[in-house]
């Protein structure tokens, strides 16, 4: 700027407002500055208003009015309408704060906005976002794919946000940090109302996990049917458990969370590995509940042995008999993966035979027989290019015998079976307390049928194995015995069937689960408000016909019941027929006497029950709950699998409140009904 020619309003724009539009006159005076410091005054003019330039963002969404009459200057909304006053001396803020609570921008079709864009017109409003809710998204993805909380502070993460949005406010590290936790806080609170209002009673599972610091975690699921008869699981508590682990300090614990939650009225079973502490926590927690008479049939069927855990211990029994064989698989793969040049040569050979390379080799982890197991199928598919490899590598020592790849060959044929089972025990979308029953049969008589092999060698696998099996399974589930009975294709039958091969014809414990399923029903009968109810063999399933013209035709009815004064009598008739009804047979008699639903038909159970839960209301009530029973851990243990990711080597010195966020966070996002739309819905 010349300094021989200085605005006025230039020297006072630093304390002006950024939307200043100029006065009504001006006056600019020119001196010339001589070598003395004296001045002389040239001109003096009148200049017409000068406007400056609005740059504030609300001008996006508001415009200026010409001044009315009375000199005022008003700007209105560009969505709504309404107008504010815009002179210099009132500034922004007005405008600024209708911006955040304009309900016609809330509600704005971007598709008009992107649409007068690709015409050629200009956009008439701004398309803001909601800061709250984008720090909640923030927190989602943090949690959801297992990032630092750094994450925030990222250089060029920070860069992609401004170029999106001017609108979001971008937080530190520590407040991401708070944000998780409120979120936490927040949908523990919805979490905790669903499970105070689930229909049914609810069931656990639970177990312990040491982490890379070698703290201890215990993990609480809880598991249930909602009102849609959907199966629902939640991470109830993931928190970090000091030492002892025994019996007194695990109820202690477990009996706090199930008070703090309050669900300590509502548990029907809790599944556990066959850890030794774990028989005296539940006698424990089985004593302390009995005291408030929270439990079904004084807490009989609390205590589930965690099936996935019992496969194991019979499977690793069995793979005894083959150490060595495995091992030289497991070093052949250490073998191949130890050098770069060593794959390459695999790869080739893998292609020279004609195989898929794409399958690849698998290690195993020795302590999980499943990983174990798809070691040897890849090594047997793989058995050529091991064969080609030994006589191209010098130094490739440990490839298996054909007297050994014949034995890999049984003990993976063998061991598909348990494969499959421990498949189905550890599903947490759908019930698995009704495949308990079939499965551990054909798991003994696939024992029994190896004891009497030919085979040394199988003979001698399948005997390690039925040790272990007796020991654990010796004696079937009465409680999963009573949930096949609830699944139609089976019903009794099938039970009936089983008990007669394992104990012969003549079997007490056969007798046994029917005086317990009879039991089991009969207090369900006696806690339902309904308890005298009972239906009839010609009722109707429910949903059948249209409940429209179902009340038309029993308005009708009574009507002309009354209109020839028969309404009194007919009622002393009904009363009558509902005593003698009294003698009939109950709900359980009569579900099982029905005809069996085709074992070949694919059913979903849990939809059976729901359309006869108005034909057996205190029969689909227990089934409700005994079909939420888990068979196996997994659904805790896999909890473990986020815990390791969360405390890393890079990660292990988070506190525990923060895991538990994290974990319980990411097991309820994915668990919503709506996904993270369920998570980002405030109350």
């Amino acid at each position: 700027m010349d300094p021989d020619n200085l605005d006025v309003e230039d020297i006072n724009s630093e304390s002006m407002e950024e939307d200043y539009d100029g006065g009504e006159t001006q006056l600019e005076e020119d001196q010339e500055i001589n070598d003395f410091g004296k001045g002389k005054v040239k001109t003096l003019e009148k200049k017409p208003p000068r406007q400056r330039k609005s740059t504030s963002k609300v001008w996006s969404l508001f415009v200026k009015l010409p001044r009315g009459k009375d000199g005022k200057l008003h700007c209105k909304c560009k969505m709504c309408g309404k107008t504010y006053r815009c002179e210099s001396c009132y500034g922004t803020g007005n405008m600024r704060r209708h911006m955040d609570n304009c309900p016609k921008i809330a509600h704005y079709d971007l598709e008009q906005m992107f649409l007068s864009k690709s015409t050629g017109g200009s956009m008439s409003a701004v398309n803001r976002k909601d800061p709250q809710v984008f720090r909640d998204m923030v927190s989602c993805a943090i949690v959801c794919h297992d990032l630092p909380f750094q994450f925030v502070e990222w250089t060029w993460i920070r860069r992609i946000i401004e170029y999106l949005s001017s609108d979001v406010t971008l937080v530190s590290r520590n407040t991401a940090k708070a944000d998780v936790m409120k979120m936490f806080l927040r949908e523990k609170s919805k979490i905790k109302t669903m499970l105070e209002h689930a229909p049914g009673r609810i069931c656990l599972t639970c177990d312990l996990w040491t982490s890379i610091n070698t703290d201890g975690f215990l993990c609480l699921t809880a598991h249930f049917i909602d009102r849609n008869w959907v199966l629902q699981k939640r991470v109830l508590n993931f928190c970090v458990m000091y030492p002892p682990h025994d019996g007194v300090s695990l109820s202690q614990k477990i009996n706090t969370w199930l008070h703090e939650w309050g669900i300590g009225n509502k548990i029907f079973s809790i599944t556990l590995d066959n850890a030794s502490s774990n028989k005296a926590f539940v006698d424990i927690l089985k004593t302390q509940m009995n005291l408030h008479k929270a439990l079904v049939c004084d807490g009989e069927f609390l205590h589930i042995r965690c099936c996935a855990h019992i496969l194991n211990l019979i499977v690793q029994d069995g793979l005894k008999e083959i150490d060595e064989v495995v091992l030289k698989i497991r070093e052949s793969i250490r073998y191949i993966k130890g050098s770069q040049v060593r794959k390459q040569k695999f790869i080739e050979s893998v292609n020279h035979v004609g195989l898929d390379s794409k399958m690849g080799m698998r290690q195993d982890v020795p302590t999980r027989w499943n990983s174990t197991f798809l070691m040897l199928q890849s090594a047997l598919y793989y058995r050529r290019v091991w064969c080609a490899l030994e006589m191209l590598d010098s130094n490739y020592k440990h490839c298996p015998s054909p007297t050994e790849w014949e034995k890999v060959e049984k003990i993976a044929t063998f061991l598909q079976h348990f494969y499959d089972v421990t498949c189905s025990f550890s599903g947490s979308k759908y019930p698995t307390s009704n495949l308990y029953f079939p499965n551990v049969l054909s798991t003994y008589l696939l024992l029994k049928k190896n004891l009497e092999s030919s085979d040394v060698f199988m003979k001698n696998m399948a005997t390690k194995m039925y040790s272990k099996y007796d020991k654990y399974w010796g004696d079937f589930s009465v409680i999963l015995a009573i949930a096949l009975v609830l699944d139609p294709r089976y019903k009794m039958t099938f039970v009936e069937f089983a008990y007669k091969k394992v104990y012969g014809s003549e079997s007490v414990e056969l007798d046994n689960v029917r005086n317990k399923l009879f039991s089991l029903f009969n207090e369900y009968m006696m806690h339902s408000t309904r308890s005298t109810r009972r239906v009839t063999s010609n009722s109707l399933p429910s949903g059948s016909g249209s409940h429209e013209s179902e009340n038309i035709t029993t308005s009708s009815m009574n009507a002309t019941i009354s209109s020839l004064d028969l309404l009194e009598e007919y009622e002393s008739f009904e009363r009558y027929e509902d005593t003698s009804l009294l003698n009939k047979k109950t709900q359980l008699e009569l579900y099982l006497d029905e005809p069996k639903v085709e074992k070949t038909m694919k059913l979903d159970i849990l939809n059976f029950w729901r359309g006869n839960e108005v034909r057996f209301p205190e029969l689909s009530m227990m089934a409700r709950d005994v079909l939420s029973i888990p068979v196996s851990s997994v659904a805790s243990e896999s909890a473990f699998s986020v815990g390791g990711r969360v405390l890393d080597q890079y990660r292990s010195s988070l506190k525990p409140d923060i895991v538990e966020a994290i974990v319980c966070s990411r097991d309820w996002i994915h668990g919503g009904e709506r996904g993270n739309l369920f998570f980002l819905t405030r109350p």
